[in-house]
C-alpha cells in the first residue's frame, strides 16, 4: 500500500512508518490521519512483522492537528465536521488495537494531537530535547481523541492535570522520570536504540505477545470510549465560546489571551 504522509520500511521482524511531513514538523492533517488508521489496519494481516516503531521525520514526531485546515474545517456543515472530528479518535484507536508491539521514536516535540499519537505506543524512547505539550488549554478547547482516560492512566491524575489544564511543556528527563518514555539517548541513536529495544520483543513468542497485550490493554482501557464519547462534541461545542475565538485571535497575534467564562 501507498501513501502520500508516511513512509513504512520493514527489515526483519521490525517495521518502521515514519509520519512524513517534515515541512509542517508532521503536523496531523485530515490525510495524515487517515493514512494512519489505514497503515494500522494493513498490520493485521502481517505475520512477519512482530514488532512496530513509529517515528517522525525531520526535527519533530508530531506538532498536532495542522492549523491550516482549521478555517475550511470551520465553515463546514456541522453533521460533517462532527465526523471529521472524530477522524483522531479513529487514528488512535487502530493504533491501540494494533496486534504488534509498538515503540515511539520520540525525536522532539509531540504536541496536541501528536501526544496523544506518542501515548498509544507500548513503549516510548526519547531522544535529547524531546518534549510534550498540550496547547488546547490556551486555545480554549478540551483534549480531544479520547485520549484524557490514556494519559491519566500513565501519569495519575495529578500529574495529567498539570498536563491538560496546566498545559505544561515537559522534556526529556521529567519525561522519563513520569514514565512516559522508556529511556532517553542522543538523538543520533534514537532509531538505532529503538531497534534495540525491539530486539526483546522480537525474540518473544508473537502469539503469546500479542495476547497479553491485547489482554492489558482491555484490563486498563475497557471504559474509555464509553467515558469519552463525547469529547468531539464538546470540543465543537468549545468552539461556539467567545473565550475561543478570543483564544485563536491571541495565538495568531502571539498575545495571552484574557478569558471571560463566555
Amino acid at each position: 500500500m501507498s501513501y502520500k504522509y508516511l513512509t513504512v520500511e520493514r527489515d526483519a521482524h521490525v517495521a518502521t512508518v515514519t509520519f512524513n511531513r517534515p515541512e509542517v514538523a508532521n503536523a496531523s492533517n485530515f490525510g495524515l490521519l487517515e493514512e494512519i488508521e489505514a497503515c494500522a489496519f494493513a498490520f493485521r494481516e502481517d505475520v512477519d512483522t512482530r514488532v512496530v516503531i513509529f517515528t517522525g521525520a525531520g526535527k519533530h514526531f508530531c506538532s498536532g492537528m495542522d492549523l491550516n485546515d482549521w478555517p475550511a474545517q470551520m465553515s463546514s456543515p456541522l453533521i460533517l465536521r462532527r465526523r471529521r472530528f472524530r477522524k483522531g479518535e479513529q487514528a488512535m484507536h487502530a493504533l491501540l488495537g494494533m496486534d504488534q508491539i509498538t515503540i515511539g521514536a520520540w525525536n522532539g516535540g509531540a504536541i496536541g494531537g501528536g501526544a496523544c499519537l506518542a501515548l498509544t505506543m507500548d513503549f516510548r524512547i526519547g531522544g535529547e530535547g524531546c518534549f510534550i505539550q498540550y496547547p488546547e488549554i490556551d486555545l480554549g478547547l478540551n483534549l480531544m481523541w479520547q485520549s484524557l482516560p490514556l494519559t491519566t492512566r500513565l501519569v495519575g491524575p495529578s500529574r495529567a492535570k498539570r498536563l491538560v489544564i496546566g498545559g505544561e511543556r515537559l522534556y526529556d528527563r521529567t519525561l522519563k522520570d513520569w514514565g512516559l518514555v522508556e529511556d532517553v539517548v542522543a538523538t543520533d541513536d534514537l532509531l538505532a536504540s529503538a531497534n534495540s529495544f525491539a530486539e526483546t520483543y522480537v525474540n518473544k513468542s508473537p502469539v503469546a505477545a500479542q495476547m497479553i497485550k491485547r489482554s492489558i490493554n482491555n484490563i486498563t482501557g475497557a471504559l474509555d470510549r464509553a467515558f469519552m464519547h463525547m469529547d468531539a462534541d464538546q470540543n465543537l461545542f468549545a468552539t461556539t465560546m467567545d473565550d475561543q475565538t478570543a483564544a485563536a485571535e491571541a495565538y495568531l497575534n502571539k498575545t495571552a489571551p484574557v478569558f471571560k467564562g463566555e
